[in-house]
Formats: structure tokens, C-alpha cells, sequence
């Protein structure tokens, strides 16, 4: 994809909503910034929490005078095959990579720095998004200080993948991860920074939408707004666990005759080669229920409003993962006032308050 046409957007948008010792903050680290060339590399210009957090972060920048810029990989599907097995052989699951398999790897994360230094130069600061291409600054040697920026769950990586990505932390002036329990093995502990993200509320997803507004979208969309609605937003990934969910709708209709099941999102990602197996998955495993809808087309789950009418119209919102980096769909519904379950896991542990602000399962039902 290359580099991306961000925009800018003004500090001011956020006015009554950060209050005034927050706009300083941010004002003062502006100016630490300025003057210097900041760019942010990531996988995949659209789908996933990454993609929506750049989305907003990289104009907000700009928008305070700091030369920001973001630019996506150019891969095959060969190469994303193999990083989804990183990614989730970082969340826990056994992997093993051939020698192919690294070669692949190593090759596109080269070819990626050639084209970073062709688009660039050598920008001042660098941050790197993710294992994908978190071997690029193997490549570089033109000045820029790096950032690594792990944005997945490390409560228990793999052992062989751990052993694999973790070193490459050396090339790195410092590492962000989302919760303290990520600070890991191989990791350069006293260059490591916590830092959770955190949702745009001035993006369409979540900006208020009326009630109203929002049960006349979901009926477009063959929702019945006179019954019960339990939704999960996200990506189709085993990790997000959409048989399970299917499994709680079906044990809480026994009691709530009239409740209706959406999962929605978006096969849009193409860092996600796994996501058109697994909704497949999902649709077999649901039946011919007609209360359980499904939606992965991009004019449903990857439209900004339509999510937001999901999340403000439904009675629950489900983000049942098993590994989450940090779920930004949990935020997302508790900004718009609606119950929250999520799964005992990661980053919704520290967003929900079990019994308070929501309630943690595990990952049976």
C-alpha cells in the first residue's frame, strides 16, 4: 500500500471532552515532537484495532504540528499466512516455522525497509507496529530511532516464536506494550514502556447516536428492534472465540425466548488470512438459526455507523475473546452506556471490573 493520505485534525475537536490539564499534556508532548519526522508502519491500511488507532493518531498529530506520517506493507498472501502464525504464536498458540517460512519473513520485512527509505529517507523516529514487519530496522541503519509497538496479548507466547521475534527488541530505542503483564522474556525490560490505547470518540463509531437512529439501521439489516439483541463486534479469528459466543446465545435463549444473536464484522483485513475460514466456520456452526445473524460485509462491519447502531442499540455487548491485546470494541460499548461481557482475558481484565462495570467469563460457558 505504501504511504497513506492522512489528514489532519485539530486538537480544539476535542474540546469539553479532555479536560484542561489532559490538553497540555498533550500539547507538551507535541512539542517535544516538533521539528522531528515521525512515521508509523503498520500491516494493513484498514480492519483491526491497529489500523482504527492510526486512523485517528496520525492526523491528531498532524494536526499538532508534528510531521507524522503512516505507511502500510506491500505482501503477498504467503507472507500474512505466516505472520498470523506469529501473531498467534505470540498470544500462545504452538508454532513452528521452516526455514521457507523465515526466509519469507525476513525477505518481505527487507523489501519493506527498501521501500520505507525510498518514501522517507531516514525519519527521525520510527514506529513499528506489531510483529509483521518488526524486523525492519534489521535493515535500516540510516539514524532513526525506533519503536517497537506490541499491540497483542504476551501473557503466554510460544516458546519458539517468543525465541524468534523477541530478540529483534535490540534494534528497538524502546518497546510499548498494553499491560504489565506483557513485559516479557527477551524483552529489554528497563526500555519497555506501558501504554494502553484508547478509542476516538469523535469518530463515527462513536459519536452519539440516537436510540431511534440506531433500531432503524439494525432493521435494514433484518434485526427485529421489538426483541432482545446480544451483538460481539470483530474480527472473525478463533481467538475472538464466535462458536463460544453462539454457544452462550444459545444456553441464555433457553430463558430469553425472543433474543436475537448478531456477530459482525468485516473481512477487510488482509493481514487476516484466516478470517474467511473461520466465518465460514461460524455460519456452519450457527445453522439455520434464523435469530443469529452474521455479517462480514465491509458495508456492515467495516462501516464506522452501522457498528455504532450494534453497539447502541443491542442489550449486551459480547467480546468473549480468549487472548486480547486489549479490545477496544469493550471501551467502545461502555462509552455508549451499554453492558459489556468479556472474556476473563488480557487487556478486557483491565478494562471491566467484574460484577461493576461488567462481568469476566472464562472461556467455557
Amino acid at each position: 500500500m505504501g504511504t497513506l493520505d492522512v489528514g489532519s485534525e485539530p486538537l480544539d475537536r476535542y474540546d469539553g471532552l479532555i479536560d484542561e490539564e489532559a490538553r497540555q499534556d498533550i500539547l507538551s508532548a507535541a512539542q517535544s515532537l516538533k521539528g522531528l519526522r515521525v512515521v508509523h508502519v503498520n500491516a494493513t491500511p484498514n480492519g483491526g484495532g491497529v489500523a482504527e488507532i492510526l486512523r485517528s493518531l496520525v492526523p491528531m498529530m498532524r494536526g499538532l504540528d508534528i510531521d507524522a506520517s503512516r505507511w502500510t506493507l506491500e505482501a503477498d498472501e504467503r507472507f500474512f499466512t505466516i505472520t498470523k502464525r506469529l501473531h498467534n504464536g505470540l498470544q500462545g498458540n504452538m508454532t513452528l516455522l521452516c526455514r521457507e517460512d523465515v526466509d519469507c519473513y525476513w525477505l518481505h520485512n527487507e523489501q519493506a525497509a527498501r521501500a520505507l527509505e525510498l518514501a522517507f529517507g531516514s525519519p527521525d523516529i520510527l514506529v513499528v507496529h506489531d510483529p509483521q514487519v518488526m524486523a525492519v530496522p534489521a535493515f535500516l541503519d540510516n539514524g532513526s530511532r525506533m519503536v517497537w509497538h506490541c499491540h497483542v496479548d504476551l501473557t503466554a507466547p510460544c516458546e519458539d516464536v517468543q525465541a524468534r521475534l523477541l530478540p529483534l527488541t535490540q534494534f528497538y530505542l524502546r518497546c510499548v506494550v498494553s499491560m504489565h503483564d506483557y513485559v516479557v522474556s527477551g524483552m529489554p525490560h528497563d526500555r519497555v514502556s506501558v501504554f494502553p490505547p484508547a478509542i476516538d470518540p469523535l469518530s463515527p463509531k462513536n459519536v452519539p447516536l440516537s436510540s431511534e437512529n440506531a433500531r432503524q439501521i439494525l432493521a435494514r439489516l433484518g434485526i427485529d428492534a421489538s426483541r432482545p439483541l446480544v451483538t460481539q463486534v470483530s474480527r472473525f479469528d478463533p481467538w475472538k472465540d464466535p462458536q463460544g459466543v453462539v454457544d452462550a446465545y444459545r444456553l441464555a435463549k433457553r430463558r430469553v425466548p425472543g433474543l436475537q444473536l448478531a456477530l459482525v464484522g468485516a473481512l477487510t483485513a488482509v493481514d487476516d488470512p484466516e478470517g474467511e475460514e473461520v466465518w465460514q466456520s461460524v455460519c456452519s456452526y450457527a445453522g439455520d438459526d434464523p435469530d443469529i445473524h452474521i455479517y462480514a460485509q465491509p458495508e456492515v462491519g467495516g462501516d464506522d455507523t452501522t457498528v455504532n447502531a450494534f453497539q447502541t442499540a443491542s442489550n449486551v455487548v459480547i467480546q468473549k475473546s480468549t487472548r486480547e491485546g486489549f479490545g477496544l470494541t469493550v471501551t467502545e460499548a461502555m462509552w455508549k452506556g451499554t453492558p459489556v461481557i468479556g472474556g476473563d482475558c488480557g487487556g478486557i481484565r483491565s478494562q471491566i471490573q467484574d460484577g461493576v462495570s461488567g462481568y469476566l467469563v472464562g472461556s467455557a460457558v
